[in-house]
């Protein structure tokens, strides 16, 4: 059977938002992309997974619709929708566009009303109709080959809404019914008054004896006290909020299946779009559903077009479009020092230019016990020198004792990313690294305190530059993952003098940002010195009383065991209380405990 999925696109818009209010994800650009991002995350979700024949949107019209005219105080109450949603609603509708997904906007009409037209009109087709949508009141149409497709939210997962599903949540013996429900109730979200003193519980009740709203009101002899005299009083405002809540299923409009059949998209179209707003896993995820492939894992900070993705496929690194360059796009002299002179070489270069930037490479990130494969420095774009380290840590110790004067020399500028790791893994080896610092990645934080501040991604954003992977030395698979050691050193000469490149350009991006931003002496006096003194603290660690621990263990443990058969006394029985699902059979079956 053919499948359609129609989507309620504001009210996910609106999800997607508020689904990232406590960690916003915020572009380079100072572009909140959280409603873009989630829901063309949903939409590719439900294409990969469900695989629609058939989808179209649907978005409210800015325009007054009939509800209006009937009641003008209808969402009258609805704060105004943010800033940021609204930016971002150009842009959904752009790559909807370029995705070639058919929209629907009737001015008059909400998109729950031309849901419900289409929803009825290709049931009749003898569709399987799926409306995306978090909204309870699409529960009304629900039939025999309707069904409410609720997406999963906060690891849950997806609910699929039928007959006998909307049956049991608002306890009607037919989902029209669920009109009379939500008539009763209100809603205040919309404005709609329902009728007053009557909530979720007593509404379904009320329905679920009397069957309507209209039989309701015709035998409020039967009920007695505030109930029915709320009844009496409001029975016109009741039938109005039935009238409101009620989804119109005619709204005129010619559609024919082929309109709205799902096709792969153009990818061209929405590379730069995506790459605008920096959705370089999106694009990629896009990639793998128009081509009908699922490519190899790679770094999540580097773009889908890295080389080493399409080994099994050469066509597709021609089909995708972007303007990174990546290593072998770009002059570079990346030196090996193999002997004495050529280290004395450099630290006179070092000391001529009276900076450096620098980073390690580890055989992991446990900076209290390293061991270091090998060290770079870098003094100018796109030049950088490596020396490898032997396995023994004392002859490693000589060899870096070489460059301790440039690394102790207060009258030198050390630029790293994350300098306070490189301090602690330098003074394992009896290297102190002292000021002046220029730390890229406290830099940026300072620049843009809500972006990622990692080096590759800090790359490809202001340097326009893909880095090599890790993976690409040691394996994508942690579980596979090898040792530094056991890499080629001109391998790891060509990964580690990159990155020193990388920071030493970065260094050279944020440095007059910090001057335009004046953040220049929050950095210099306040944020480098920092650095050596959480170092420090790192290394120092804190001393802890297990004793006086153990015993606060014993304590909450006593406590929690006293909580438990409380709990378990209160409910009548002993049930599992880390389950939800336990939990709320308990509080709101057996105990009854009204849900608002």
């Amino acid at each position: 059977m053919k499948k359609v999925f129609f989507l309620d696109a504001y009210a996910l818009i609106f999800r997607a938002y508020y689904a990232f209010i406590k960690n916003p994800r915020i572009n380079s650009k100072g572009i909140n992309t959280s409603a873009i991002f989630g829901f063309m995350n949903s939409l590719l979700d439900v294409i990969q997974k469900e695989k629609p024949t058939h989808l179209a949107i649907a978005f409210d019209s800015s325009a007054k619709t009939f509800r209006h005219d009937v009641f003008p105080a209808y969402k009258a109450t609805r704060e105004a929708t943010p800033e940021d949603i609204k930016n971002a609603i150009p842009y959904i509708k752009q790559i909807i566009e370029a995705l070639e997904i058919p929209m629907f906007e009737v001015p008059g009409y909400e998109a729950d009303d031309v849901i419900g037209t289409l929803a009825k009109e290709f049931a009749r087709k003898e569709f399987m109709v799926f409306m995306m949508t978090p909204d309870k009141d699409f529960c009304q149409l629900v039939d025999k080959n309707i069904f409410i497709y609720k997406p999963s939210r906060s690891g849950s997962e997806v609910e699929i809404w039928g007959i006998p599903e909307v049956q049991r949540q608002f306890e009607v013996q037919h989902p029209l019914q669920v009109i009379d429900v939500l008539g009763l109730w209100g809603d205040a979200s919309d404005n709609v008054p329902g009728a007053p003193g009557i909530g979720e519980k007593t509404a379904k009740k009320l329905i679920k004896e009397f069957g309507s709203i209209e039989s309701l009101l015709q035998q409020t002899n039967k009920l007695s006290g505030k109930i029915k005299e709320n009844l009496e009083k409001y029975k016109d405002q009741i039938l109005l909020s039935k009238k409101l809540v009620t989804i119109y299923t005619s709204v005129p409009l010619q559609i024919n299946e082929d309109d709205i059949r799902l096709t792969k998209p153009d990818i061209s179209k929405i590379t730069p779009i995506f790459e605008e707003l920096e959705f370089k896993n999106l694009l990629r995820r896009f990639y793998e559903w128009s081509k009908g492939i699922v490519l190899p894992s790679s770094h999540p900070e580097v773009n889908m077009d890295e080389p080493n993705l399409f080994n099994q496929n050469p066509e597709i690194a021609t089909n995708i479009i972007s303007s990174h360059k990546k290593i072998n796009d770009v002059p570079h002299q990346y030196l090996l020092i193999k002997d004495e002179s050529q280290v004395q070489a450099l630290l006179e270069e070092i000391k001529t230019k009276k900076q450096f930037a620098f980073d390690t490479e580890t055989t992991s990130l446990d900076s209290i016990n390293p061991e270091i494969v090998g060290i770079s420095f870098c003094t100018e774009p796109h030049k950088a020198y490596y020396i490898n380290l032997p396995i023994n840590k004392e002859e490693s110790k000589k060899i870096l004792y070489l460059f301790k004067s440039v690394f102790e020399d207060p009258q030198i500028l050390k630029i790293a990313h994350n300098l306070k790791f490189d301090y602690q893994i330098l003074k394992a080896y009896d290297i102190y690294v002292a000021m002046p610092y220029f730390d890229t990645m406290v830099a940026h934080y300072l620049l843009e305190p809500e972006q990622r501040h990692g080096m590759d991604y800090l790359s490809q954003v202001y340097l326009n530059y893909i880095p090599i992977p890790i993976e690409a030395l040691i394996g994508d698979k942690k579980s596979k993952q090898i040792s530094l050691r056991l890499i080629e050193v001109e391998k790891v000469k060509e990964y580690c003098c990159e990155d020193s490149d990388v920071t030493f350009q970065l260094y050279q991006t944020f440095k007059p940002m910090l001057l335009r931003d004046q953040l220049k002496d929050l950095f210099e006096q306040v944020e480098m010195p920092l650095v050596e003194v959480l170092a420090e603290m790192e290394l120092a660690g804190v001393r802890l009383n297990e004793n006086a621990l153990k015993e606060q263990s014993k304590t909450i443990s006593n406590d929690l065991q006293q909580l438990e058969h409380e709990i378990y006394q209160l409910a009548g029985i002993s049930f599992n209380i880390n389950s939800p699902r336990q939990l709320g059979d308990v509080l709101f079956e057996k105990l009854a405990i009204d849900a608002n």
